[in-house]
């Protein structure tokens, strides 16, 4: 087979390695743990109706339903102050969302803080429903993501009707190992978090942090794309505080009033969500999932960092690196180096280091090392990257 024409470089998953040595490394969407994979199989081989084919006003549904949100409360400590919405559209869905919820005025200001790819997403689209006051995160230098800056009183706007910030930049591999504080003169601003790489792998300190929104899509950490879990506080919920161009689907009051039924949900994704917060309670909680998230991190990490140089990775500040999505590339982004990486480890069942994407293939390749990942497959895969290197390295 021409090289240029391997699967492995064409973005496959399908690998063809043993099913049971496949690990799914993919940015997302991406796969469960198992324990949660094999529970929606049984719900399969059960007699009766699923949550794909129930009315969502079935008392049935409204039992998962209200399990899912029960759950999500428990497992992320989310306070009785905040409603719990599962809304549609994706994280894009929020960028547009989040502006028409709480601007009611075009004229309105919101604060967005860009250090990364999907911060930048977030503006473009706020600026269709707001004035947006940005903080820049680039090297003024490179122009790249490397840094997430500081939150003060000089670079916010004090009329801000909320602060926008992304927790973990997946493309860019910045995280926010915990949410930062605003200035005490801004407290009176809410905190808007797109968290939809990394929720359910770490506390949030909902009140301490000033969470005002929290979205998360579900299909990174706690299920299948088609569904994202928005948690608001009920003070920005209220007649007339959205703007009157928002659409029902959207509106935060209008589907929190109708108890996340004013249409149609993804009934079965919500299930799946009800799933992955049972299967977290059961390791341990968030705050045993944070300590694999960080096993999994240390793992390909050292690696990179113990290699001379054979592996880079853009983020030397080690306290903003993503545990979520660790971008490596080899020798400096050597394309046949990089391209027998990418070959040798698909052919042994590690897919989705590569992604072909709107954005290109990028700089680096990426370990994405969501909860479905094992801190058994991460250590497979910094394994499997020492002796590429030692073999590779001259």
């Amino acid at each position: 087979m021409n090289t240029d024409s391997h699967p492995a470089l064409l973005g496959s998953l399908n690998s063809t390695a043993p099913h049971s040595e496949v690990i799914n490394f993919s940015p997302g969407p991406t796969s469960l743990p198992k324990a949660v994979e094999e529970r929606i199989a049984g719900v399969f081989n059960q007699p009766g109706l699923t949550s794909l084919a129930l009315s969502h006003r079935a008392p049935e549904f409204l039992e998962i339903l209200d399990h899912a949100v029960m759950k999500a409360r428990e497992v992320m400590e989310i306070p009785d102050d905040y409603d719990v919405l599962f809304t549609h559209g994706g994280g894009h869905g929020q960028f547009a969302a989040l502006p028409l919820n709480l601007c009611h005025d075009q004229s309105d200001v919101a604060t967005y803080v860009v250090n990364g790819t999907w911060s930048t997403r977030g503006v473009d689209e706020a600026k269709r429903y707001c004035q947006v006051h940005s903080i820049d995160g680039r090297d003024p230098k490179t122009g790249d993501f490397t840094h997430f800056p500081e939150l003060t009183e000089e670079n916010i706007d004090p009329n801000s009707k909320y602060v926008y910030l992304c927790s973990n930049e997946t493309v860019n591999g910045i995280e926010l190992h915990r949410l930062p504080k605003l200035p005490e003169s801004l407290k009176h601003i809410p905190l808007v978090v797109d968290a939809s790489s990394d929720f359910s792998t770490k506390p949030i300190d909902w009140h301490g942090s000033g969470v005002g929104v929290l979205f998360a899509c579900a299909s990174k950490n706690i299920g299948h794309p088609g569904l994202t879990m928005t948690v608001i506080r009920k003070d920005l919920l209220g007649e007339g505080k959205a703007s009157p161009l928002c659409p029902g689907v959207f509106n935060y009051t209008t589907n929190s009033e109708a108890g996340n039924l004013w249409n149609t949900p993804a009934t079965f994704n919500i299930e799946v969500v009800g799933f992955v917060m049972d299967w977290i309670e059961a390791q341990g909680g968030v705050y045993e999932i944070e300590l694999r998230s960080i096993a999994k991190a240390v793992a390909i990490y050292d690696v990179i960092d113990s290699s001379n140089g054979f592996y880079g990775t853009p983020i030397e500040n080690k306290a903003l690196r993503s545990r979520m999505n660790v971008p490596f590339n080899i020798k400096g982004g050597d394309e046949e180096a990089t391209n027998a990486f990418l070959i040798a480890s698909w052919e042994k069942g590690m897919i989705g280091l590569r992604t072909l994407t709107p954005f290109g293939v990028g700089d680096y390749l990426r370990a994405s090392l969501y909860n479905g990942v094992t801190v058994e497959e991460a250590q497979k895969l910094a394994d499997f990257m020492r002796k590429f290197a030692a073999k590779h390295g001259a």
